[in-house]
């Protein structure tokens, strides 16, 4: 089996939840202290062993590309002020001999038209899939490192899961699974977004994926499913009559950022963990005034 070096990030999405903020600027831009959602994926990939970054992007996601490239007049003023530190931020994003590709998903068809549309440069390897707006931190290693170990050894798709309460399983796709061993569970199947009595378990799919090229062939053939688009999860539910898959349930925290309340706390726990000011913002937690909130205040005074 050839080795995971190809990974492809569906940034085409509208961010809504996000509105005005997102209006101009692509939710996976926005940051978390100092880097924004899509670095930390990026750098996630890289770790794994990544060294191909495919991008699907839509309309006003160019900021993207932009972050990822040279900017050349940025760093010749870094380098006139003699500001080193930032000038080595801004040029080590990547390293080198990572290659990024951006491709135009031209209609908002769903998350498996997206990871279609990279078919052309992925072809027929194994490549992974990560969402920027699942931010997952780790005391291990990072959750596509401890994903492709699990590929490595099993030669199959591997799906990153998590319990998540039964209340909530109607968010998520959620597989129906046997166990097996050192957190890695044998997929019998999978239902998107069941209602809490039909769900078969409560381990969620979220976003982190490695998959087969075959794959690709059952996308093509794919038909829409919930909200109309080509859904992932249905393409992978007739993946498993072709090949075993396997839900590997990482080691690891994960902040849903596609939610507002998810950003904040990721916001939170990144900042208090931060070389720069980890410390002082410890110490603002701790002496602020938990009282009646600004929005509440406002309209106590009228």
């Amino acid at each position: 089996m050839k080795p995971i070096k190809k990974a492809v990030f569906p940034v085409a999405g509208m961010g809504t939840r996000f509105l005005p903020a997102t209006k101009a600027n692509p939710k996976e831009m926005l940051p978390v202290v100092d880097k924004p959602l899509i670095q930390y994926a990026a750098e996630e990939a890289v770790a794994a062993g990544i060294d191909t970054l495919i991008f699907v992007t839509g309309r006003n996601k160019r900021s993207i590309e932009d972050h990822f490239d040279t900017a050349y007049e940025l760093e010749r003023e870094l380098e006139e002020r003699n500001k080193e530190k930032m000038l080595r931020i801004v040029r080590e994003i990547l390293p080198p001999e990572v290659k990024c590709v951006f491709i135009r998903q031209s209609e908002a068809l769903g998350l498996g038209h997206a990871v279609l549309c990279a078919k052309p440069v992925v072809g027929d390897e194994p490549f992974a899939v990560i969402l920027a707006d699942d931010l997952i931190t780790s005391s291990d290693k990072p959750v596509l490192s401890q994903m492709v170990d699990v590929y490595d050894y099993q030669h199959c798709s591997v799906l990153g899961v998590q319990e998540v309460p039964m209340e909530e399983v109607h968010q998520y796709g959620v597989v129906d699974a046997r166990d097996a061993s050192d957190r890695v569970y044998e997929v019998r199947g999978m239902v998107e977004k069941p209602a809490q009595a039909d769900a078969p378990s409560n381990l969620a799919v979220v976003g982190r994926y490695i998959l087969t090229p075959k794959l690709f062939e059952l996308l093509e053939t794919q038909e829409r499913g919930a909200g109309n688009e080509i859904q992932l999860t249905d393409a992978i539910a007739r993946l498993l009559g072709n090949q075993r898959v396997l839900a590997y349930n990482f080691n690891g925290k994960r902040f849903d950022c596609g939610s507002k309340l998810g950003y904040l706390q990721a916001q939170v726990e990144y900042a208090l963990a931060h070389d720069e000011v980890g410390d002082e913002f410890r110490e603002y937690l701790l002496g602020l005034d938990l009282g009646p909130s600004i929005a509440s205040k406002r309209a106590a005074n009228g």
